[in-house]
């Protein structure tokens, strides 16, 4: 079992940028592929960004290549969500999720694990 715990959501205006983290615990952390979803009011939850387990390997939305950045730091059992030039449509609900092995996987449903979700909401 992994329970994870995001934090680093808030408002900010049209430019800005968040840093979003998301806290592990319970298994090996660095067993575990991560990702980061999203979710706005009356929209599917969708693909933001992976990253392996070695940190390696990273995938991106086409919405926010070149805006967003993964990482992780698994010596502290947290993943980040480092997030630029955030737009209005950037606005939603943000998720870490967990998925054991090395795959990374752009669908939701190839996560096992999920956090509460922060609130994201970038201003015009």
């Amino acid at each position: 079992q992994v329970q994870l715990v995001e934090s680093g959501g808030g408002l900010v205006q049209a430019g800005g940028s968040l840093r979003l983290s998301c806290a592990a615990s319970g298994r090996t952390f660095s067993g575990y592929a991560m990702g980061w979803f999203r979710q706005a009011p009356g929209k599917e939850r969708e693909f933001v960004a992976a990253i392996s387990w070695s940190g390696g390997s990273t995938n991106y939305a086409d919405s926010v290549k070149g805006r967003f950045a993964v990482s992780r730091d698994n010596a502290k059992n947290t993943v980040y969500l480092q997030m630029n030039s955030l737009k209005p449509e950037d606005t939603a609900v943000y998720y870490c999720a967990a998925r054991p092995g090395v795959v990374l996987v752009t669908t939701r449903y190839g996560y096992n694990y999920w956090g509460q979700g922060t609130q994201v909401t970038v201003s015009s």
